[in-house]
């Protein structure tokens, strides 16, 4: 209704404008002022009405002056100038509106396509039902293009579906039987079924709409800022019209300061540069709640970080697969793989994973006997194999040496380790961790440029692992082995001394999340506790992205200051320009329009990404995962080469340097290749989309490190073959493999983190 006020006050404004305008050039000059003023009036009496609801509500604006300026106008026989007073008020609402709906449009596009409706399955009948309606259990049916309602669980063998809207993933993903699938996700493919989990209320798409309306109806401490600095602008303008009129003796002064005051660009820069914030970080997947999170999340200066599931992965991953000698670890990891496919604890899921990323044809395993929390055993490719815990495995395996030096190294690293045993011998060990997340160390990196002086980690974890995963993310301080109560003392204590930011991801951070100046949580989903108290969900779960919403806050932020400073200082000038009598009433009504205008313009700047975003040119996705595919595919020489740099030298020396002559075979066939490769081809173009000069050199360095230390292994591995020449010591070997290890180890860390910022998936 607002919308067709605004647009019928711009159409009426303009033809009376006009109309008065032809009648003036027929000499017709008492109708035309009549017409002139009849629709300044109008507008006049619509402005008294807007300033008395206010005034009912202990408001007062500024729109005071602008009525004031259109009454004197009228008064003073100025029926022209009331006109086009009336015509520059109309089009600047109008343009508020559009220019806020603009600003908006990321927050509406969200809202505008939350599903009213679903499918559902009523003894065997297809039936259509408002959302509302559906409840856990309920089985529906989702056709192509359309919008999931609620939370749920995929019915058939396999989907295909549009995330982008959340995660701003824009490639289609594969959801199969059994998996999750949110509310807000585009059918992509086949209509499917589904089954409820959630009412719609609780489910995901729900939360965010909830934020959004939330968003959309807050005023920010600065946005009430400036109303106070524009309701200070009302005694001056009076004051200083007055004193013009005093002085001069001419009323057209004091209408010509009235005019130029009128309407105020205080009152617009600020809100929709906080509007054009929240929609540009909603366009980035991070949906801020209201305007005061968006303005503390600019002023943050302390950042505490949970870390399972917040700087690790949340999830236990591979680290190696050790070998006790009687197979390689290539063998052992497909035997494990297989046998694991039989179970659905969290370790076996994360040894399917690894040993399908590095394409290992698994056998399904049969006579499978599984005892809870210890281990698992079954035949794979007519081997008799067990996985599990070491005393699951040593129980019923003879006793190895090599047991008590793995168990050691779990200790000493705090990893954890699934043993296996072949045959009845103990085998290998599987390594595992919850690794550092991939983008953490750079994502740090980027707080500490927006803005944060001190970061602390808060975890309930042993503090030996803690402080492992502190040094390796940068972190100021390590707080181990806390409770909730004690994460949130924490938090509470830090927010005493100024605007402090808490990420978490878990149900245990909400408390922590509530009492910190602005809670972000991490890869949120639904009506989780974590998402409710949080002050900023991320519907991405990168860590690097809550950098970046600090870096939008922050320019969102000193837009609005510059608009509420450029807009002042012009209106101020143009007032004593007017003062002066060197700005007559009509001049002055189009030059306050230029000025409301060119504010207006500033504060949709927030929504652009901003001059330095535009530095770094994202891959594109088929590179990003061509790249992350070749990395796990050299997976297992790496596995070869740590293998070597641990345990040559225990070997005899003939099959030490048998072992040494096939792992530098490996190495010029598969390594060398690859990272010549990225020298010549892939690196001169990331160099082009980092920008900067020279910005991959260290990396180059290490590949000519690794260059290096290969041709002298090579060399090695030659003289050891050669019956003239006296081959090198075992330790010389074994500490070149060492180097190489570290070189190989470091470099492809560099390089993941890399990938993975510039892949903007």
């Amino acid at each position: 209704m607002q919308r067709g006020l605004n647009r019928a006050l711009l159409a009426f404004t303009s033809l009376a404008l006009l109309a008065g305008a032809g009648l003036y050039g027929f000499d017709r000059h008492l109708a035309a002022s009549m017409v002139w003023s009849a629709s300044a009036l109008l507008l006049a009496l619509l402005l008294l009405a807007e300033i008395v609801n206010r005034l009912r509500h202990r408001e007062l604006g500024v729109d005071l002056i602008a009525l004031l300026a259109i009454v004197a106008a009228v008064l003073f026989s100025q029926a022209l100038v009331a006109a086009v007073i009336a015509l520059m008020l109309a089009g600047g609402r109008a343009l508020e509106e559009y220019t806020s709906r603009r600003a908006e449009r990321e927050l509406r596009r969200l809202v505008d396509r939350a599903p009213r409706s679903a499918w559902r399955y009523r003894e065997g009948v297809l039936e259509q039902v408002p959302v509302e309606s559906v409840v856990p259990g309920d089985r529906l049916l989702l056709r192509m293009g359309e919008v999931v309602a609620v939370d749920g669980v995929v019915l058939d063998a396999a989907v295909t579906l549009d995330e982008s809207a959340l995660s701003g993933e824009s490639l289609p993903v594969s959801r199969r039987a059994g998996e999750q699938v949110l509310s807000g996700v585009v059918n992509a493919g086949a209509p499917f079924d589904m089954c409820a989990s959630r009412p719609a209320a609780q489910s995901t798409y729900a939360g965010i709409v909830r934020m959004i309306e939330a968003a959309r109806g807050s005023r920010a401490p600065f946005v009430r800022m400036a109303d106070r600095y524009a309701l200070a602008l009302i005694p001056l303008t009076l004051l200083l019209a007055g004193l013009a009129w005093w002085l001069s003796g001419d009323p057209v002064r004091a209408l010509a300061v009235l005019v130029v005051a009128t309407p105020c660009p205080l009152i617009l820069a600020v809100p929709v540069a906080m509007v054009a914030g929240a929609s540009r970080c909603a366009q980035r997947g991070i949906l801020v709640k209201n305007g005061a999170t968006l303005e503390a999340l600019a002023r943050a200066r302390t950042l505490f970080l949970d870390k399972t599931g917040t700087l690790t992965a949340g999830q236990l991953s591979v680290l190696s697969v050790e070998s006790a000698g009687s197979h390689d670890a290539e063998q052992l990891l497909r035997f494990a793989a297989s046998l694991a496919q039989a179970s659905p604890h969290v370790v076996a899921q994360a040894l399917v994973r690894s040993a399908l990323a590095q394409g290992l044809a698994l056998q399904a395993p049969v006579q499978v006997v599984e005892a809870p929390g210890a281990g698992l055993a079954g035949l794979v490719d007519g081997h008799a194999v067990m996985l599990g815990g070491h005393h699951y495995v040593t129980a019923a395996t003879p006793a190895l040496a090599w047991t008590d030096v793995m168990l050691r190294r779990m200790a000493y690293e705090d990893i954890s380790g699934s043993f296996i045993a072949v045959d009845g011998a103990m085998a290998g060990v599987v390594l595992f961790a919850d690794r550092l997340r991939i983008e953490a160390p750079r994502a740090l990196r980027a707080f500490r440029q927006a803005g944060i002086r001190r970061i602390v980690m808060l975890t309930g974890d042993r503090a030996d692992v803690a402080r492992s995963i502190g040094l390796a993310a940068g972190v100021d301080e390590v707080r181990a082995e806390l409770t909730p109560a004690q994460k949130l003392q924490a938090v509470e204590q830090a927010s005493a001394d100024g605007v402090s930011l808490m990420v978490g991801d878990g149900i245990n951070d909400a408390p922590a999340l509530a009492a910190a100046g602005v809670g972000v949580a991490l890869g949120a989903r639904g009506a989780t506790a974590s998402s409710e108290a949080a002050g900023v969900v991320l519907l991405v779960d990168r860590l690097d992205r809550v950098a970046e919403a600090m870096r939008i806050a922050s320019r969102t932020r000193r837009i609005a200051l510059h608009g509420v400073q450029a807009g002042m200082g012009l209106s101020l000038l143009a007032m004593l320009l007017a003062a002066l009598g060197w700005l007559p009433p009509l001049a002055g009504a189009v030059v306050q329009e230029v000025i409301d205008v060119a504010v207006i313009l500033n504060a949709l700047r927030a929504l652009g990404a901003g001059r330095g975003a535009g530095a770094i040119r994202p891959m594109a996705t088929e590179q990003a995962d061509r790249l992350r595919r070749e990395h796990v595919e050299l997976e297992p020489v790496l596995e070869r080469v740590r293998a070597a740099a641990e345990g040559l030298s225990s070997r005899p020396p003939a099959a030490a340097r048998r072992e040494l002559a096939s792992l530098v075979g490996l190495l010029n066939r598969q390594l060398i290749p690859h990272e010549l490769a990225d020298e010549v081809e892939l690196y001169p173009d990331l160099a082009l989309r980092l920008h900067g000069d020279d910005p991959l050199a260290a990396m180059s360095f290490t590949h000519r490190e690794i260059f290096r230390l290969t041709a002298l292994l090579t060399r090695m591995a030659a003289g050891a073959s050669d019956p003239a020449e006296k081959p090198a010591p075992l330790a010389d070997m074994q500490r070149l493999l060492q180097r190489l290890d570290t070189v190989l180890g470091l470099h492809f860390s560099q390089e993941d983190e890399l990938y993975r910022h510039l892949d903007d998936r």
